[in-house]
C-alpha cells in the first residue's frame, strides 16, 4: 500500500471579501487600495508593480524573476489571514517607495 503526500487544503473565503478585508488592513495602515472582482478571482491594486491577487484560499503577489528557470517567483499568505498579508504588503509598499518617488504631479496632487 503507498500513501500520498498531498498539501493540506485551505478553507476558501470569498475572494472579493478577502480582498476587500486586505484592503480595509491596508487602509489601517495608511495604504490606499482599489479592489477588482471577476471571473472567480479578485485584486487588490495597490501601487504600480504591487498587485495582489486573490482566489479565496490564497492572496498572492509578484516578487520578482527567475531568469534560471524563466519565470515568475510569488509569494502567498493564507486568505484567511488578511492582517497578517497585509503586513507583508505594506513592507513591499514602503520598499517601492523607497525605490520610486512619486512623480512632481503626484506629489503635488497628493499635498
Amino acid at each position: 500500500m503507498t500513501t500520498q503526500l498531498t498539501a493540506p487544503r485551505l478553507a476558501s473565503v470569498n475572494p472579493l471579501l478577502a480582498a476587500e478585508q486586505l484592503q480595509q488592513e491596508l487602509s489601517h495602515q495608511g495604504i490606499a487600495s482599489d479592489v477588482h472582482d471577476g471571473y472567480r478571482l479578485a485584486l487588490v491594486s495597490v501601487s504600480v508593480g504591487l498587485v495582489v491577487w486573490c482566489d479565496g484560499a490564497w492572496f498572492w503577489r509578484r516578487v520578482g524573476w527567475n531568469g534560471h528557470r524563466r519565470r515568475v517567483l510569488y509569494a502567498r499568505h493564507p486568505a484567511a489571514e488578511p492582517a497578517r498579508a497585509a503586513r507583508r504588503v505594506a513592507f513591499r509598499y514602503a520598499d517601492l517607495q523607497e525605490q520610486h518617488a512619486p512623480s512632481a504631479v503626484i506629489a503635488e496632487a497628493g499635498s
